[in-house]
């Protein structure tokens, strides 16, 4: 039985790397943009994806270790994707880190109070999907308009992705990223490449809070946090026999993100996509060890925040837009699933389109970003709609 053990180990540790690959190579491009967006410079944004890693790992590792459970830990993809379409708010990237102290800070009250969970819960599945798909959509344009204004590099990256979603579907994004990579270096910017200067190192960033950005950064992130990563991630453990400790895993990583915030640093929270590589009987045919790979995959990031500067330097040697499409192209299948909760249903599906629709407008009230309005937007549609019914008083009859 021993010899059966250690003859699993490579399948537990490959499982692990893995994941952490196709986790970093599917978001990176996203964090980068997200971060851009709002007002980081190429220094903060190396921050933010160092600390980040730095995060998943070390959460990663300890939940793992500690729960005996493959519990992994990543960040909030969703989250990104939405920095991505909100633009610099007023006060800049401070203000944008503030937001993220607030979406942290949110993260813990909710390990603390089951009333927040409740409430967070209660936002119909459709609604919150509808604002997601709209975060996601212009996003997921991107590869198109790279195709027609910069084809030498666009064309070579979506061909590559296709032909591999056809082949080897999980490697999809690696492979696109690694042809953007080599389309770099074929089509260097005139400026030159200029890698130097990359060993990782926190950028510190001071907080600045704003009405603006906690409203149409802050709580948005924290809900997209909750509703597309949190609760899927509970309910991936769930699906394959794990009772996931949620109120430490909320109290840590809401804590982490906290810490993590001043440096860059996204929230960070359960793994959902990549918790079914580490958690399902593919990593292991034993429940039991599969923990094992949980610690592989927090290993693994530990080492790409190592070359989290190099990303980000040969990132900014690119067009954006070619960053931009990775990012767009890694987001279609969270778009596609997005837009199937939305349209599930035929209760909440106009209200869940109208939060879609002006989500996906982009468009900025009093310094508060579309998402925010989509779902507000979303709820009251539905109210108006499904307001409960005043029935008349019958009226005595006359003897």
């Amino acid at each position: 039985m021993a010899g059966d053990t250690r003859g699993d180990l490579p399948q537990l540790l490959l499982a692990g790397l893995i994941a952490a690959i196709v986790g970093f190579f599917t978001a990176f491009a996203l964090v980068l943009t997200g971060l851009h967006a709002v007002g980081a410079s190429s220094a903060q944004a190396a921050s933010g994806l160092f600390v980040l890693c730095l995060g998943m790992g070390a959460l990663g590792l300890w939940f793992s270790v500690r729960y005996r459970m493959p519990i992994g830990i990543t960040l909030s993809t969703p989250g990104a994707a939405l920095l991505a379409g909100s633009g610099s708010p007023p006060g800049g990237f401070r203000a944008a880190v503030g937001a993220f102290l607030l979406a942290g800070a949110l993260i813990v009250i909710t390990g603390l109070s089951r009333r927040l969970t409740g409430w967070v819960n209660a936002v119909p599945r459709q609604l919150a999907a509808g604002m997601l798909a709209g975060i996601l959509l212009p996003l997921c344009t991107v590869p198109v308009k790279a195709v027609a204004h910069i084809p030498a590099v666009a064309v070579p990256v979506v061909l590559a992705w296709a032909i591999a979603s056809r082949l080897w579907p999980r490697w999809a994004v690696p492979v696109a990223t690694a042809t953007a990579a080599i389309a770099i270096v074929v089509h260097p910017p005139a400026r030159g490449l200029h890698l130097g200067g990359i060993t990782p190192h926190l950028t510190l960033t001071a907080p600045q809070f704003t009405l603006g950005a906690a409203i149409g950064i802050g709580l948005p992130l924290y809900l997209v946090t909750m509703a597309s990563q949190n609760i899927p991630g509970i309910a991936v453990l769930g699906a394959n026999g794990y009772e996931a400790p949620v109120r430490p895993v909320l109290l840590g990583t809401g804590a982490a993100s906290m810490l993590g915030a001043p440096a860059g640093g996204l929230p960070l929270n359960l793994a959902a996509i990549t918790a079914a590589m580490i958690a399902g009987p593919a990593a292991h045919r034993d429940p039991a060890r599969r923990w094992i790979a949980a610690v592989a995959n927090a290993v693994g990031y530990l080492l790409f925040g190592i070359g989290a500067a190099f990303v980000t330097a040969l990132s900014a040697a690119a067009s954006p837009m070619l960053v931009e499409t990775v990012a767009g192209l890694a987001l279609l299948g969270a778009l596609g699933s997005s837009l199937a909760t939305a349209l599930a249903g035929e209760r909440h599906r106009e209200a869940a389109v109208v939060a879609f629709l002006v989500s996906a407008s982009g468009q900025s009230v009093a310094g508060i970003g579309s998402p925010f309005w989509g779902l507000l937007a979303g709820l009251a549609f539905l109210g108006l709609r499904h307001r409960p019914e005043t029935r008349p008083v019958p009226s005595a009859r006359k003897p």
